[in-house]
This record gives C-alpha cells, sequence and structure tokens, in this order.
C-alpha cells in the first residue's frame, strides 16, 4: 500500500513537472499559439494594470523568449547617430521605471525607451487607471506619470551599465514577491548581463512642479550620459497642462532650456527628440515644425504619436468612455497622418518616430513610407505578448523585399516619392 501511494506520489510529481518543463519551454521559446491561446488570455483574467506589472517582472527577470534567429540585413539602419539592428521598438509607458530593459531587448526589440521620469517621485492618478479595450484592441491609459524619480530609475540604469544589481522597485501590490522569482535568477545573482540594444529615456514633468521647463532641464542633465536618445515629452494627455507646452512659445522656450543644457559641459551630444501628440490642428503642427527644424534647433528628432484624447464612434468596448488617452488600433490611422503631416512640414529633415496601432508588419511599413525612420509598439503587446516583435520583424522584411527595396532607409517617405 505504501509503495503504491509512493508510486502514485512519483508519478504526481513527474506529471507536474512535466507541465512545468512544457509551459517554460512554451514561454522561452516563444511558441505563438502558446502565448496567443494560453498565455495572453491567461493573463487578461487579471486587472489591466496588475498583468502590466506581471509582464514587466517576467521581463525584468528574463522569463521572454529569446530571439534566436538572426536580425535581417535589410532592417538595419542608421538614425539618430546610431545603428539599430532593427527600426522595431518598445514604446514608454511599458518599462517606466527602468526595470527590464535588457529583458525586452531579448525579445527582438532594437530599441527601448523607458519612462516617463520625472525628478522626483510621485504616485501617479488614482486606480484605477489603465482600461483593456479588447473589442476594439486598444487601451486607455491615465496613469499620470507615476515614476520612481529621476535618482532610483538613474541608479538602476547605472547599474545595468556597469553590470552590477540596481535598486529595487517598491512593491506594494502583494500578488507576486521578490522571493518567487528567487529561484528563476541566474546563478550569477547580483550580477546583471547587458544586452545590445538603443536605450531611449523619456522625460516628463512633476505633476505639482511650478518649473516645468527645469524639470526637464533636470532631466537631461541626470540622464544625458546614460541614454543613446532623450526624448521630451510634452504631450501626455494625463498630466494637467502639459499639452499646452506644445504651443510655439512654450516649445521654443522648453527647447532652448533643454538643448543648451545638453550642449553644456556633457561627454557626449545625445540626440532629443520631441513627442506630440496626434490631437493637433494644422496651425499647431505649423507651429511645432517650425521650431523644431528651425536652424540650430539643436533638437534632432520627433516621436509621433502619444495617445489620443479623441473617440472614435465605432469604438465597441464597455470602458470606452474612460478618461485618458487610447492608444492601439484606433490610433493607428491618426498618428500615421500626423507622421504624413509633420514629415511634409519639416520637409523630411527630422528623422521621425512612429508609434500608435502598430501590431503587424504592414502596419509598420505604412508608416515608414508615411514618414517614420523607426517605429514603437505598445498596447499590442498586450494582446499578442513577445512573439509579436519577430513576427512583425519578418513580414517587414518580406515586405520591403518585396516593393524591391534593400533597406528601410530606402522605404521612408516612399509615399512623397511616388505621389
Amino acid at each position: 500500500m505504501v509503495s503504491l501511494q509512493n508510486k502514485g506520489r512519483s508519478a504526481l510529481q513527474l506529471l507536474i513537472g512535466g507541465h512545468v518543463v512544457c509551459v517554460g519551454l512554451a514561454t522561452v521559446t516563444g511558441n505563438e499559439t502558446w502565448y496567443k491561446h494560453v498565455l495572453m488570455p491567461f493573463m487578461q483574467l487579471f486587472g489591466a494594470e496588475s498583468s502590466h506589472w506581471m509582464a514587466v517582472q517576467m521581463a525584468k527577470h528574463r522569463i521572454v523568449p529569446v530571439m534566436k534567429d538572426p536580425e535581417q540585413a535589410s532592417l538595419k539602419t542608421q538614425v539618430l547617430g546610431h545603428s539599430f539592428a532593427n527600426p522595431i521598438g518598445l514604446a514608454a509607458g511599458f518599462d517606466k521605471q527602468g526595470e527590464a530593459v535588457d529583458g525586452l531587448l531579448k525579445i527582438g526589440f532594437g530599441f527601448v525607451e523607458v519612462g516617463s521620469v520625472t525628478p522626483e517621485p510621485q504616485e501617479g492618478n488614482p486606480k484605477p487607471r489603465v482600461f483593456r479595450l479588447k473589442e476594439d484592441q486598444a487601451v486607455i491609459n491615465r496613469y499620470g506619470f507615476n515614476s520612481d524619480g529621476h535618482e532610483a530609475v538613474h541608479g538602476r540604469l547605472q547599474a545595468r551599465v556597469q553590470g552590477t544589481k540596481g535598486p529595487e522597485a517598491p512593491d506594494d501590490r502583494n500578488m507576486l514577491n521578490e522571493q518567487f522569482w528567487t529561484p528563476w535568477r541566474p546563478k550569477f545573482q547580483g550580477k546583471t548581463c547587458k544586452v545590445s540594444g538603443i536605450l531611449g529615456i523619456n522625460l516628463g514633468k512633476n505633476k505639482t512642479s511650478n518649473d516645468a521647463v527645469g524639470d526637464y532641464v533636470k532631466g537631461v542633465e541626470r540622464f544625458n550620459d546614460l541614454a543613446d536618445y532623450l526624448v521630451v515629452n510634452v504631450s501626455s494627455p494625463n498630466t494637467p497642462g502639459l499639452r499646452a507646452m506644445q504651443g510655439r512659445k512654450e516649445l521654443q522656450t522648453l527647447l532652448d532650456a533643454v538643448v543648451a543644457q545638453r550642449d553644456q559641459g556633457h561627454k557626449k551630444r545625445t540626440p532629443i527628440v520631441v513627442k506630440i501628440a496626434p490631437d493637433l490642428s494644422q496651425q499647431d503642427k505649423i507651429d511645432i515644425a517650425a521650431v523644431v527644424a528651425r536652424p540650430k534647433s539643436g533638437v534632432d528628432g520627433l516621436i509621433i504619436s502619444n495617445t489620443t484624447i479623441s473617440r472614435p464612434k465605432d469604438l465597441k468596448s464597455a470602458s470606452r468612455e474612460e478618461t485618458g488617452g487610447l492608444s492601439g488600433q484606433p490610433l493607428k490611422d491618426l498618428s500615421t497622418q500626423t507622421i504624413r503631416d509633420m514629415y511634409k512640414l519639416t520637409h523630411g529633415k527630422l528623422p521621425i518616430i512612429g508609434v500608435g496601432g502598430v501590431s503587424s508588419g504592414e502596419d509598420a511599413y505604412v508608416k515608414l513610407k508615411a514618414g517614420a525612420s523607426l517605429i514603437q509598439l505598445y498596447s499590442a503587446l498586450a494582446f499578442d505578448g513577445p512573439p509579436l516583435v519577430p513576427k512583425i520583424k519578418r513580414e517587414l522584411a518580406e515586405l520591403i523585399k518585396k516593393d524591391g527595396y534593400e533597406s528601410v532607409s530606402e522605404v521612408v517617405g516612399a509615399d512623397f516619392r511616388t505621389g
């Protein structure tokens, strides 16, 4: 009888162990069917912010699929003074606190943008503050620049460069704690392995700050030497008064101060790009173009676009009226049109990072032809998971080849060359 019980227990352990191995293999190999039909639906059983946190933790501890295929030669591109292995990046808002850069690069992104980071720590807006619109393949968020602040984020990113373990992010969520992840950690506990890729740092202002310009200047001073490019984010709809800084006079004052800080006393000239909203009038676009494209402006590019405060009439999800910025598929055409307009207004002289509603190689290709030099995504990850990244790259490379181009750079602005 005891022998029978022992055999039963052994069989159960073997069965459970087999399931764990299969789950682990499916997760780290990036099995698209597993992610689409099992893991992502499971993640969506939790609240949107809880799922977001779990995804960051998995990337932080590198429980992610690792890109196995070599990068396609046609996807390599030179932008902002850097060589990108591919033009597909992760937009700001996912890794807000700079915790998971290397895990995210291992998925196959050519670049990762962290933030937005504010000078002082702040909690952001009250919860709930992020909502999935599953029927619309969209997300509404009103996070409100929740940030650990310059010092904490700088400490983590500096530790990444030095190959040491940085300060942990505070965790009061009580869903999965640090001890849970300990068995998954590499044997070189306390060390990190920096992964090749481009790092952008997105800068924001504190909600209660009386000196918005000063907040951005502080960001440049703190992160200039760590970032491959810096983002002046004046377009989030979730910080009161922020979008007013896109006005011609306000924007010029801000950018003059930011560029002056970047150009004085630093070892390197870090590219500065400005992230703008999609909800702009034609005059707004003309004014922004006049500021960023003027001679000796010191601005190196644009990110187009942030989330939209508009609500298309055909949204189906119950959460469609929630306050905040809308991203995902409903933003796609609006952001692409803004890319097209700004490319024309700046005469194609400033690189544009296109973002908004990208969930396929075709989506990325359309934005490249409209004038974007690089592409970012974020919301689609919430629905499709990490296998989306190699899928987009594969599809994009096929489209480039199909149309007779040899590289991403040849595609940029193609719509304007073909009428």
